[in-house]
């Protein structure tokens, strides 16, 4: 593909998006319906990747809107490129049929911001352009980083379970009563990628909301899985909460810690949005600060928005110890921020440090200091 040239900042008021899609009829609609939000400018189409790489460089846009199934090279593979060369907030837009979904969580691991159903119809597509200009705006303040090698490795061919490697049990034995809770939204895929996949085998409990949709966590879940030393799946209702494993809220209901004796379990269950989401963070870091208090360490990772901040601080008035990921290495300072501000966190660490310092909180609170 070649070299893609640094975007410098343009200061421009308008959001400049390019489309790239193999559709003819689907550029057209998308180009004319967002043309309608006065903050956006879509600057140019393009029909595959190689054409769209030329266009990045003439054109410098701020957003790309991304297809999967494409001519000549596929999406996420341009996406891999992209991201590796020119990190830049990209939306992918693919049919989520059965095999889509994994798709799907292909492209937000390779650091796709979001991804939304493209409809069959021209219709819909029309119809679909509003959420789709919300959705560019929002990315349109994000910070893309490249990938990592454990966002390629969560991509690549799942290793087989025999090939992980394990770690003997050591100092981690002594933390079955402990719980790890962590919150991310926007570029949370690659920030839960890179933590997860450096906590060792008897890592404490997790439980961890995901700001996804329904269908995509369970795909998401059983990719980490493969690249994990932990087990990670998607929660059910009454999933226990014990060492070496990690439970992701479903995508579509929230996720609740509960407690019965010294057995720690999940509550998978509807309800309202909360900070219009659901899974919410709130949800589940309040009920980690009601049932689990000082047995527990909270994370607020990535994302856009407040969710998670006032129960991040209700944990650590609870007596649990409490972090969030800097601004230098998160895509959006949105939840991390908010947490900062309201006193939430006891730290604030950048990503690569995250586990490492999680770790080194339950191994002081077994350690009694």
């Amino acid at each position: 593909m070649g070299a893609l040239l640094t975007k410098p900042t343009t200061g421009k008021g308008t959001i400049r998006v390019l489309i790239v899609d193999d559709s003819a009829v689907v550029r057209q609609i998308l180009t004319r319906e967002l043309a309608r939000d006065p903050q956006i400018e879509v600057v140019g189409a393009a029909p595959d990747p190689y054409v769209a790489r030329d266009k990045i460089v003439e054109l410098e846009p701020d957003v790309l809107t991304l297809d999967v199934e494409m001519p000549r090279m596929d999406g996420i593979t341009f996406l891999k490129k992209l991201m590796k060369a020119r990190p830049m907030p990209v939306i992918v837009l693919s049919s989520l049929t059965q095999q889509g979904t994994q798709t799907a969580i292909e492209a937000m691991a390779a650091g796709a911001l979001d991804v939304m159903a493209k409809p069959g119809s021209a219709f819909s597509v029309e119809n679909m352009s509003g959420l789709l200009a919300q959705k560019i705006k929002a990315a349109a303040g994000a910070r893309p980083r490249a990938i990592s090698a454990e966002a390629q490795a969560a991509t690549a061919t799942p290793v087989p379970a025999s090939a992980r490697v394990v770690e003997p049990t050591g100092a981690m034995t002594a933390t079955t009563d402990k719980v790890f809770a962590i919150g991310a939204s926007t570029g949370g895929v690659q920030a839960l990628t890179e933590v997860l996949t450096q906590f060792p085998p008897t890592a404490p409990g997790t439980v961890v909301v995901q700001h996804m949709p329904a269908r995509f966590t369970a795909s998401f879940a059983q990719r980490l899985s493969q690249v994990c030393k932990v087990e990670v799946k998607e929660a059910e209702d009454g999933d226990g909460v014990f060492p070496g494993r990690v439970l992701i809220a479903p995508g579509g209901f929230h996720m609740l810690l509960r407690r019965s004796g010294a057995r720690y379990y999940v509550e998978v269950k509807d309800g309202p949005e909360l900070f219009h989401q659901k899974p919410s963070v709130e949800v589940l870091f309040n009920s980690v600060a009601k049932v689990a208090g000082a047995n527990a360490v909270g994370a607020i990772l990535t994302g856009m928005g407040a969710d998670g901040a006032q129960g991040l601080l209700n944990m650590r008035r609870a007596g649990a110890k409490t972090l969030a990921q800097d601004e230098a290495s998160s895509v959006v300072f949105g939840m991390p921020m908010e947490a900062i501000r309201c006193g939430a966190a006891e730290k604030v660490v950048p990503l690569k440090d995250v586990a490492r310092t999680m770790i080194g909180m339950v191994r002081q609170m077994t350690e009694g200091r």
